[in-house]
């Protein structure tokens, strides 16, 4: 049997379309999120990102934007990518295996009112569930960017924003805009 051809560049964007569309329903979770992380780190708190391979670039993106600037100047913000430490991450994963390599850095660097943003397109990626765990031991507050509802990811986080769509690409675009929407609503709140 032959596998299906991917889609054109016109059906591409018509997925996107129709993702971004039923998306605009979040927008007003994603502000909340904005002003109540604008709180936690401006407060002295930190935001932890979580994801594997494009949900990690997204976390990267997310943390650079807040440890730099996302629009206008403000003060920088404690953000880390917990996979972007490349050599604490291999030895966590040779001494403790790659379920453990995020939830032992959670336990390292997360506080109590911090906050964990746990990136996932299908929402079971265990060491992404992992480290959400280990978020709320530690008494932290943890999101999940994931995909369709439900899933393991958005069932074990305080709030989940979850994108209806079949394509694990068309979720990351998604997610990016996200992440784009939660910048500006805490800058929004940091700026004032």
């Amino acid at each position: 049997m032959r596998a299906a051809l991917p889609p054109t560049g016109r059906e591409h964007l018509a997925a996107l379309a129709r993702a971004l569309a039923s998306f605009e329903e979040q927008v007003w979770r994603l502000e909340s999120w904005g002003r109540r992380l604008a709180e936690v780190l401006t407060g002295g708190g930190r935001l932890l990102a979580a994801g594997n391979g494009g949900s990690a670039a997204l976390a990267q993106h997310l943390t650079g934007e807040l440890v730099g600037r996302y629009l206008e100047d403000r003060q920088a913000f404690s953000a880390l990518a917990l996979h972007a430490e490349g050599p604490g991450l291999t030895a966590i994963a040779n001494d403790y295996g790659p379920e453990e390599v995020f939830a032992r850095q959670v336990r390292a660097h997360g506080r109590p009112g911090d906050v964990l943003v746990a990136l996932s397109t299908s929402g079971r990626s265990p060491n992404v569930l992992a480290a959400t765990r280990a978020a709320r031991e530690r008494g932290m507050t943890a999101w999940a960017l994931t995909g369709p509802a439900p899933n393991p990811l958005a069932e074990l986080c305080d709030e989940a924003l979850c994108v209806e769509a079949r394509s694990t690409a068309t979720i990351q675009e998604v997610h990016q805009v996200a992440i784009h929407i939660l910048c500006s609503a805490l800058d929004r709140e940091a700026i004032r």
